[in-house]
């Protein structure tokens, strides 16, 4: 029958509807995982190699004997923002600060001011990339969002109208021949089954039932 197979198509597109509402659940989860481990992996280590210059720089002493292990660990973390440069800016940043920290650390005022200003100027640059990060993983995260809902919105429409399809298709010829076969069993030899406003092959199959029970004693 034709409407036996709208009926299997309708079902067969919840089925899909569903199952592409939970893929791009899953797709927007996904790409929102890699957008918040870019923050931390990128600019989170150049951040703390930051921290650790500003802080190896504040402790050390203007000597040129005592500060040799501070100036060490102020290397180091050096080669660490170095080797993680991932923003616009940073080796310039870089460059001033290798350039300028020998000499901050024997007492060299001037020197000393630019260090300082190259690393806030290191940390501005990364904290300002992980602040767009955060903003692209929020935005793609309320645009997939969004998606679902729509997918969600679209899901109930088609149920509706697959709902009222199978009512009318299905549900109510059954309920008329019911109806129809109670009322010959109670002695109502007149009942038919009504075809108005019914499909095409639903009226054809009900034409047949009331045929049968025309031809009954």
């Amino acid at each position: 029958m034709e409407h036996a197979q709208s009926v299997r198509l309708g079902a067969w597109l919840l089925i899909l509807l569903n199952l592409l509402m939970a893929l791009g659940a899953i797709w927007v989860l996904m790409r929102m995982t890699p957008a918040i481990e870019e923050i931390l992996s990128r600019n989170g280590q150049s951040l703390e190699a930051c921290e650790e210059m500003f802080a190896v720089l504040a402790e050390a002493p203007a000597d040129p004997v005592g500060g040799t292990g501070f100036r060490e660990g102020f290397s180091r973390a050096l080669l660490r923002a170095e080797a993680n440069v991932t923003e616009e800016g940073e080796p310039q940043a870089i460059e001033v600060i290798r350039r300028n920290y020998p000499a901050a650390f024997l007492g060299n005022g001037a020197a000393r001011e630019a260090t300082v200003a190259a690393i806030r100027q290191l940390a501005a640059s990364n904290r300002r990339a992980m602040i767009e990060a955060e903003a692209r993983a929020r935005h793609l995260g309320t645009a997939g969002a969004w998606g679902v809902v729509f997918m969600a919105l679209t899901v109930f429409v088609v149920g509706l109208l697959f709902k009222r399809a199978l009512y009318r298709n299905l549900v109510a010829p059954l309920e008329e021949v019911d109806n129809v076969l109670a009322a010959r069993r109670n002695g109502d030899r007149m009942r038919r089954c009504n075809t108005i406003d019914m499909p095409r092959d639903v009226r054809r199959v009900l034409g047949d039932i009331n045929d049968v029970l025309d031809q009954l004693p």
